[in-house]
């Protein structure tokens, strides 16, 4: 008699479909095709559960080979994209690059997140694109945040009325370059070095990682390092009197600094996205935004790291601020900060989760921010309106419309010159990768996400000081 074996009968037994189930029926074929069906499958149910003590088994010993080889091969532990993603929302969606859309798409496939937006400044970056904003569900995604940790604008407003500032250009510029330093690796050394408390954080203590970044940390503090990082004097303009930050209506020299947690931040990035690559096997074009569960050890040193850059990032620009203020004999009005490149936790739809704002200022109901422009376009100091839409979020500046390569190669030297006298700005460093020509307008970005802040002030930069050769961090 011959028995009637299929695919099924072997997977009521235990075996898995696939090319094992198919190798199975054709030796059953070739074989044993007049072996009572009871039998053949007690046989079989062998076969699977003891697979090795057939391997001298003439007949099944091709079988039992390919069933050991599968169950050692390695398992495939890449992560599935989600096929229906949520949509977001965007903000200025005619100054928004291909590139940026497509990274944020990417994004909202991930199965850990919950919502999205984009800012008018987007552009592409790595993983999340830069002005994009991310809400996931107890995940932490260190390219989310960004290499620069808790890069961030601080502004001081002084008591300084704006007609004393002009014929003292002289003094500013001997100040600004005395107590500033830019440039990747660059540090102070003796007795130039700062001290601030955050040098005192626990966090540096909590792994041996971030122990040894201790030194490094200490001769960074107050410096800024490269890229699109600043510090410029300029004049704020208050239309009309500011009963929060007890501002009258007029115009005031102010300063106002952007850069991050230095090689700090940047060796915490470069350490924990390595490690998240490691964890979390996404697909090739979800890879850079590889995520860590906040549940696992792994998850909460980089929250502890992360926050520890933030409040460094912080500490570089109170010591560069205090400097200055003393330098120049002011006292400060009022000082409004605001970082990006950072996560935090934080409610949507009364579910806490955390929303990672790479390259966004936060724009919670009454949160003030700075979004600068360039360094001839004026930068706004604004209150946010919370909208929910944008995720409580704004642009961080206006953004860039030119690659660093695109703008060296097609700005001269003189163009610059000339853009800068135009708008009566003295520059102090930078290179043409940062001409303000790079830079969409800021009044567009501006215009693009009225509802997501009010503006209060527009500063206009007078004096910019940045690294000589528009270099990265390292």
């Amino acid at each position: 008699m011959k028995n009637n074996i299929t695919g099924n009968n072997l997977i009521e037994i235990g075996y898995t479909e696939g090319k094992i189930v198919g190798l199975t029926l054709a030796i059953v074929k070739e074989n044993f095709a007049d072996i009572e069906e009871k039998e053949l499958l007690a046989l079989f149910k062998k076969v699977k559960d003891y697979p090795e003590s057939f391997l001298d088994d003439p007949v099944l010993n091709t079988l039992a080979t390919a069933m050991i080889e599968e169950a050692n091969a390695p398992k495939d532990e890449t992560i599935a994209l989600v096929n229906n993603a949520k949509t977001y929302a965007v903000f200025g969606p005619d100054y928004i690059e291909e590139g940026a859309r497509n990274q944020m798409d990417i994004a909202m496939k991930l199965p850990v997140s919950v919502a999205g937006a984009l800012m008018p400044d987007a552009h592409q970056g790595y993983g999340l694109p830069i002005g994009g904003v991310l809400a996931t569900r107890n995940a932490i995604i260190p390219y989310g945040v960004g290499v620069d940790i808790g890069c961030r604008m601080a502004l001081s407003i002084f008591d300084i009325p704006e007609k004393h500032y002009f014929g003292k250009d002289a003094m500013y510029k001997r100040e600004l370059i005395a107590f500033t330093k830019f440039g990747a690796g660059q540090n102070f050394t003796g007795n130039e070095k700062a001290d601030h408390e955050v040098l005192e954080n626990e966090a540096f203590n909590s792994t041996p990682f971030l122990k040894n970044l201790h030194g490094k940390a200490w001769a960074q503090l107050g410096t800024s390092g490269g890229g699109n990082h600043f510090a410029e004097w300029g004049i704020i303009d208050f239309a009309e009197r500011d009963e929060v930050l007890n501002i009258d209506k007029g115009r005031y020299v102010a300063l106002l600094t952007h850069s991050g947690s230095r090689g700090l931040g940047a060796t915490i990035a470069g350490h924990y996205t390595k490690l998240a690559k490691d964890i979390c096997k996404l697909p090739k074009e979800a890879a850079n935004l590889a995520y860590l569960d906040l549940n696992t050890a792994e998850g909460q040193e980089y929250w502890i790291a992360m926050n520890l850059a933030g409040d460094y990032a912080s500490a570089c620009h109170e010591v560069i601020h205090k400097r200055l203020t003393k330098a120049i004999g002011a006292k400060v009005l009022a000082k409004v900060e605001n970082h990006h490149n950072f996560a935090w936790k934080e409610l949507i739809n009364g579910e806490e989760v955390i929303v990672h704002r790479k390259g966004a200022t936060p724009a919670g109901m009454g949160v003030m921010g700075i979004i600068p422009g360039s360094m001839t376009a004026p930068g706004f100091l604004v209150r946010g309106k919370g909208e929910t839409s944008a995720i409580n979020s704004a642009s961080h500046g206006a953004g860039r419309q030119m690659s660093r390569t695109k703008a060296i190669q097609s700005i001269t030297k003189s163009d610059m010159k000339a853009i800068l006298k135009d708008h009566n700005v003295t520059l102090i460093g930078a290179g043409l990768d940062e001409a303000p020509m790079a830079y969409k307008d800021i009044h567009k970005v501006m215009a693009a996400q009225t509802e997501l802040v009010d503006v209060v002030a527009k500063f206009e930069p007078k004096m910019v000081r940045m690294a000589d050769d528009g270099s990265r961090e390292d």
